[in-house]
């Protein structure tokens, strides 16, 4: 039997893999698309951006999507862990914002719906493979692979997408990891019934609680089941000694809004814990190869923006793989113009999470000034927004001067994490104008 070459290999079929290989397969490409593990599989990143909803329409799946019963996210909270400050971010009142909602997502369910659109599409998706080498030839790529039975084969394609998330295959096998010298966080979670929920349509929020140098969230997954995490230094996790369920409730007496909202709900499944947080890889392109997702860089999930990245790389890589195709041969100034654009995504929401952990940013962030139109701003960063152009980035550069100057001069009231010295509680204040 003559040896098939595919026009494109994809590894790995999570949102950025089943992504790239829906839009090659809808685009009439030849796709094999080889995934690890066998779905439904359990993985965590689960609130997700309105523009991935951009994203999930293009590709067909919407109606899938909304057909499976996922709650939809109107807005995000960003709570302090005494209680004393709440700012709720509404998408449909930011006006840089294309779509006004997201959906919160049980990530097995999620992750299956989009596999099986890709396969529906026309890839070859074959679950339960294990990737090992790649090569690369001036034709080709070729990659080694041991189906479920123990089986050892090997495909050739012209192009490799590297859609294998954080176990980052190619960028390992390159040795291109590097880990952010700062932010080595972990996180510990775990899924949960009965969680105290806001009424009406606040319900499906995704709620933020802040410690000092740590964070809780509270992401409402399914009609009954919600998903608690907190992250925190991995060092002091280590250091602690005890066992992560531990760990997780003592954390959780001690931060009154996250208690009051954990006081009657039930464990589901077992506290887990994930860490490796914040790396990149120095290259994201290699010759006729594409990183996407994870296996380009991934950051400390405060703003969500995983699954988004993800599908915004699996997107743009099969874009350039359509196009090299068409004209027989990689194109340096495409290969070039994807590694640009998606590394200024990531070198975006890195600065974000670098300043997220400052107080003097926390105390814009909770109260932009409503002149200028910066709220909308803010709004944007939450909801994904990444090509908004100049009207846009001037005031995402204006809200981080006053950052800076809030550093040394008070823009705006101080915030505290210790114990409220006032017992009222108003939960959603109005920003305060700078």
């Amino acid at each position: 039997m003559a040896e098939v070459k595919y026009d494109a290999l994809v590894l790995g079929c999570g949102p950025g893999g089943s992504c790239a290989s829906t839009f090659l397969a809808r685009a009439g490409k030849r796709v094999l698309t080889l995934e690890k593990e066998v779905f439904p599989r359990f993985h965590i990143g689960e609130s997700l951006l309105p523009c991935n909803m951009l994203i999930f329409e293009e590709m067909g799946v919407l109606p899938a999507l909304h057909q499976a019963g996922f709650p939809i996210k109107y807005a995000a909270q960003f709570e302090l862990s005494n209680g004393s400050v709440c700012t709720r971010f509404v998408f449909r009142e930011g006006r840089f914002n294309r779509y006004k909602d997201a959906i919160q997502v049980e990530r097995s369910h999620f992750d299956h719906i989009l596999l099986k659109h890709a396969r529906a599409s026309g890839a070859d998706v074959r679950e339960g493979w294990t990737v090992g080498k790649f090569s690369t030839e001036s034709d080709g790529v070729s990659v080694e692979a041991r189906d479920p039975a123990g089986n050892n084969h090997q495909f050739r394609a012209s192009f490799l997408i590297d859609a294998t998330g954080r176990g980052n295959l190619t960028g390992n096998q390159e040795n291109l990891r590097e880990v952010h010298p700062k932010w080595k966080k972990l996180a510990v979670f775990g899924h949960f019934e009965n969680v105290a929920l806001d009424a009406g349509e606040a319900g499906s929020d995704t709620i933020i609680v802040r410690l000092e140098n740590k964070w809780f969230w509270i992401i409402p997954v399914s009609a009954t089941k919600t998903s608690v995490g907190i992250v925190f230094d991995k060092d002091e996790f280590t250091g602690d000694g005890g066992a992560p369920a531990d760990i997780f409730q003592r954390w959780v007496a001690a931060t009154p809004p996250v208690k009051k909202r954990l006081e009657n709900a039930r464990l589901v499944n077992a506290i887990q814990t994930t860490s490796d947080f914040s790396y990149h890889n120095r290259r994201l392109v290699g010759p006729r190869l594409l990183r996407v997702g994870d296996a380009a860089g991934f950051m400390d999930p405060i703003f969500s923006a995983g699954v988004y990245l993800a599908s915004r790389s699996g997107k743009l890589a099969a874009e350039v793989v359509i196009k090299s195709l068409e004209t027989g041969k990689p194109s340096v100034s495409l290969f070039a113009q994807y590694e640009k654009r998606v590394r200024r995504g990531l070198r975006f929401y890195w600065r974000v999470v670098e300043n997220y952990y400052t107080t003097p940013f926390m105390e814009i962030f909770l109260r932009p000034g409503d002149h200028y139109d910066l709220p909308s701003a803010v709004n944007a960063v939450l909801a994904g927004e990444l090509e908004g152009g100049w009207s846009l980035r001037w005031r995402l550069e204006y809200f981080f001067l006053l950052v800076k100057l809030q550093r040394h001069f008070r823009i705006v009231p101080p915030i505290f994490f210790g114990p409220r010295r006032d017992r009222k509680l108003n939960p959603l204040p109005r920003p305060e104008k700078i």
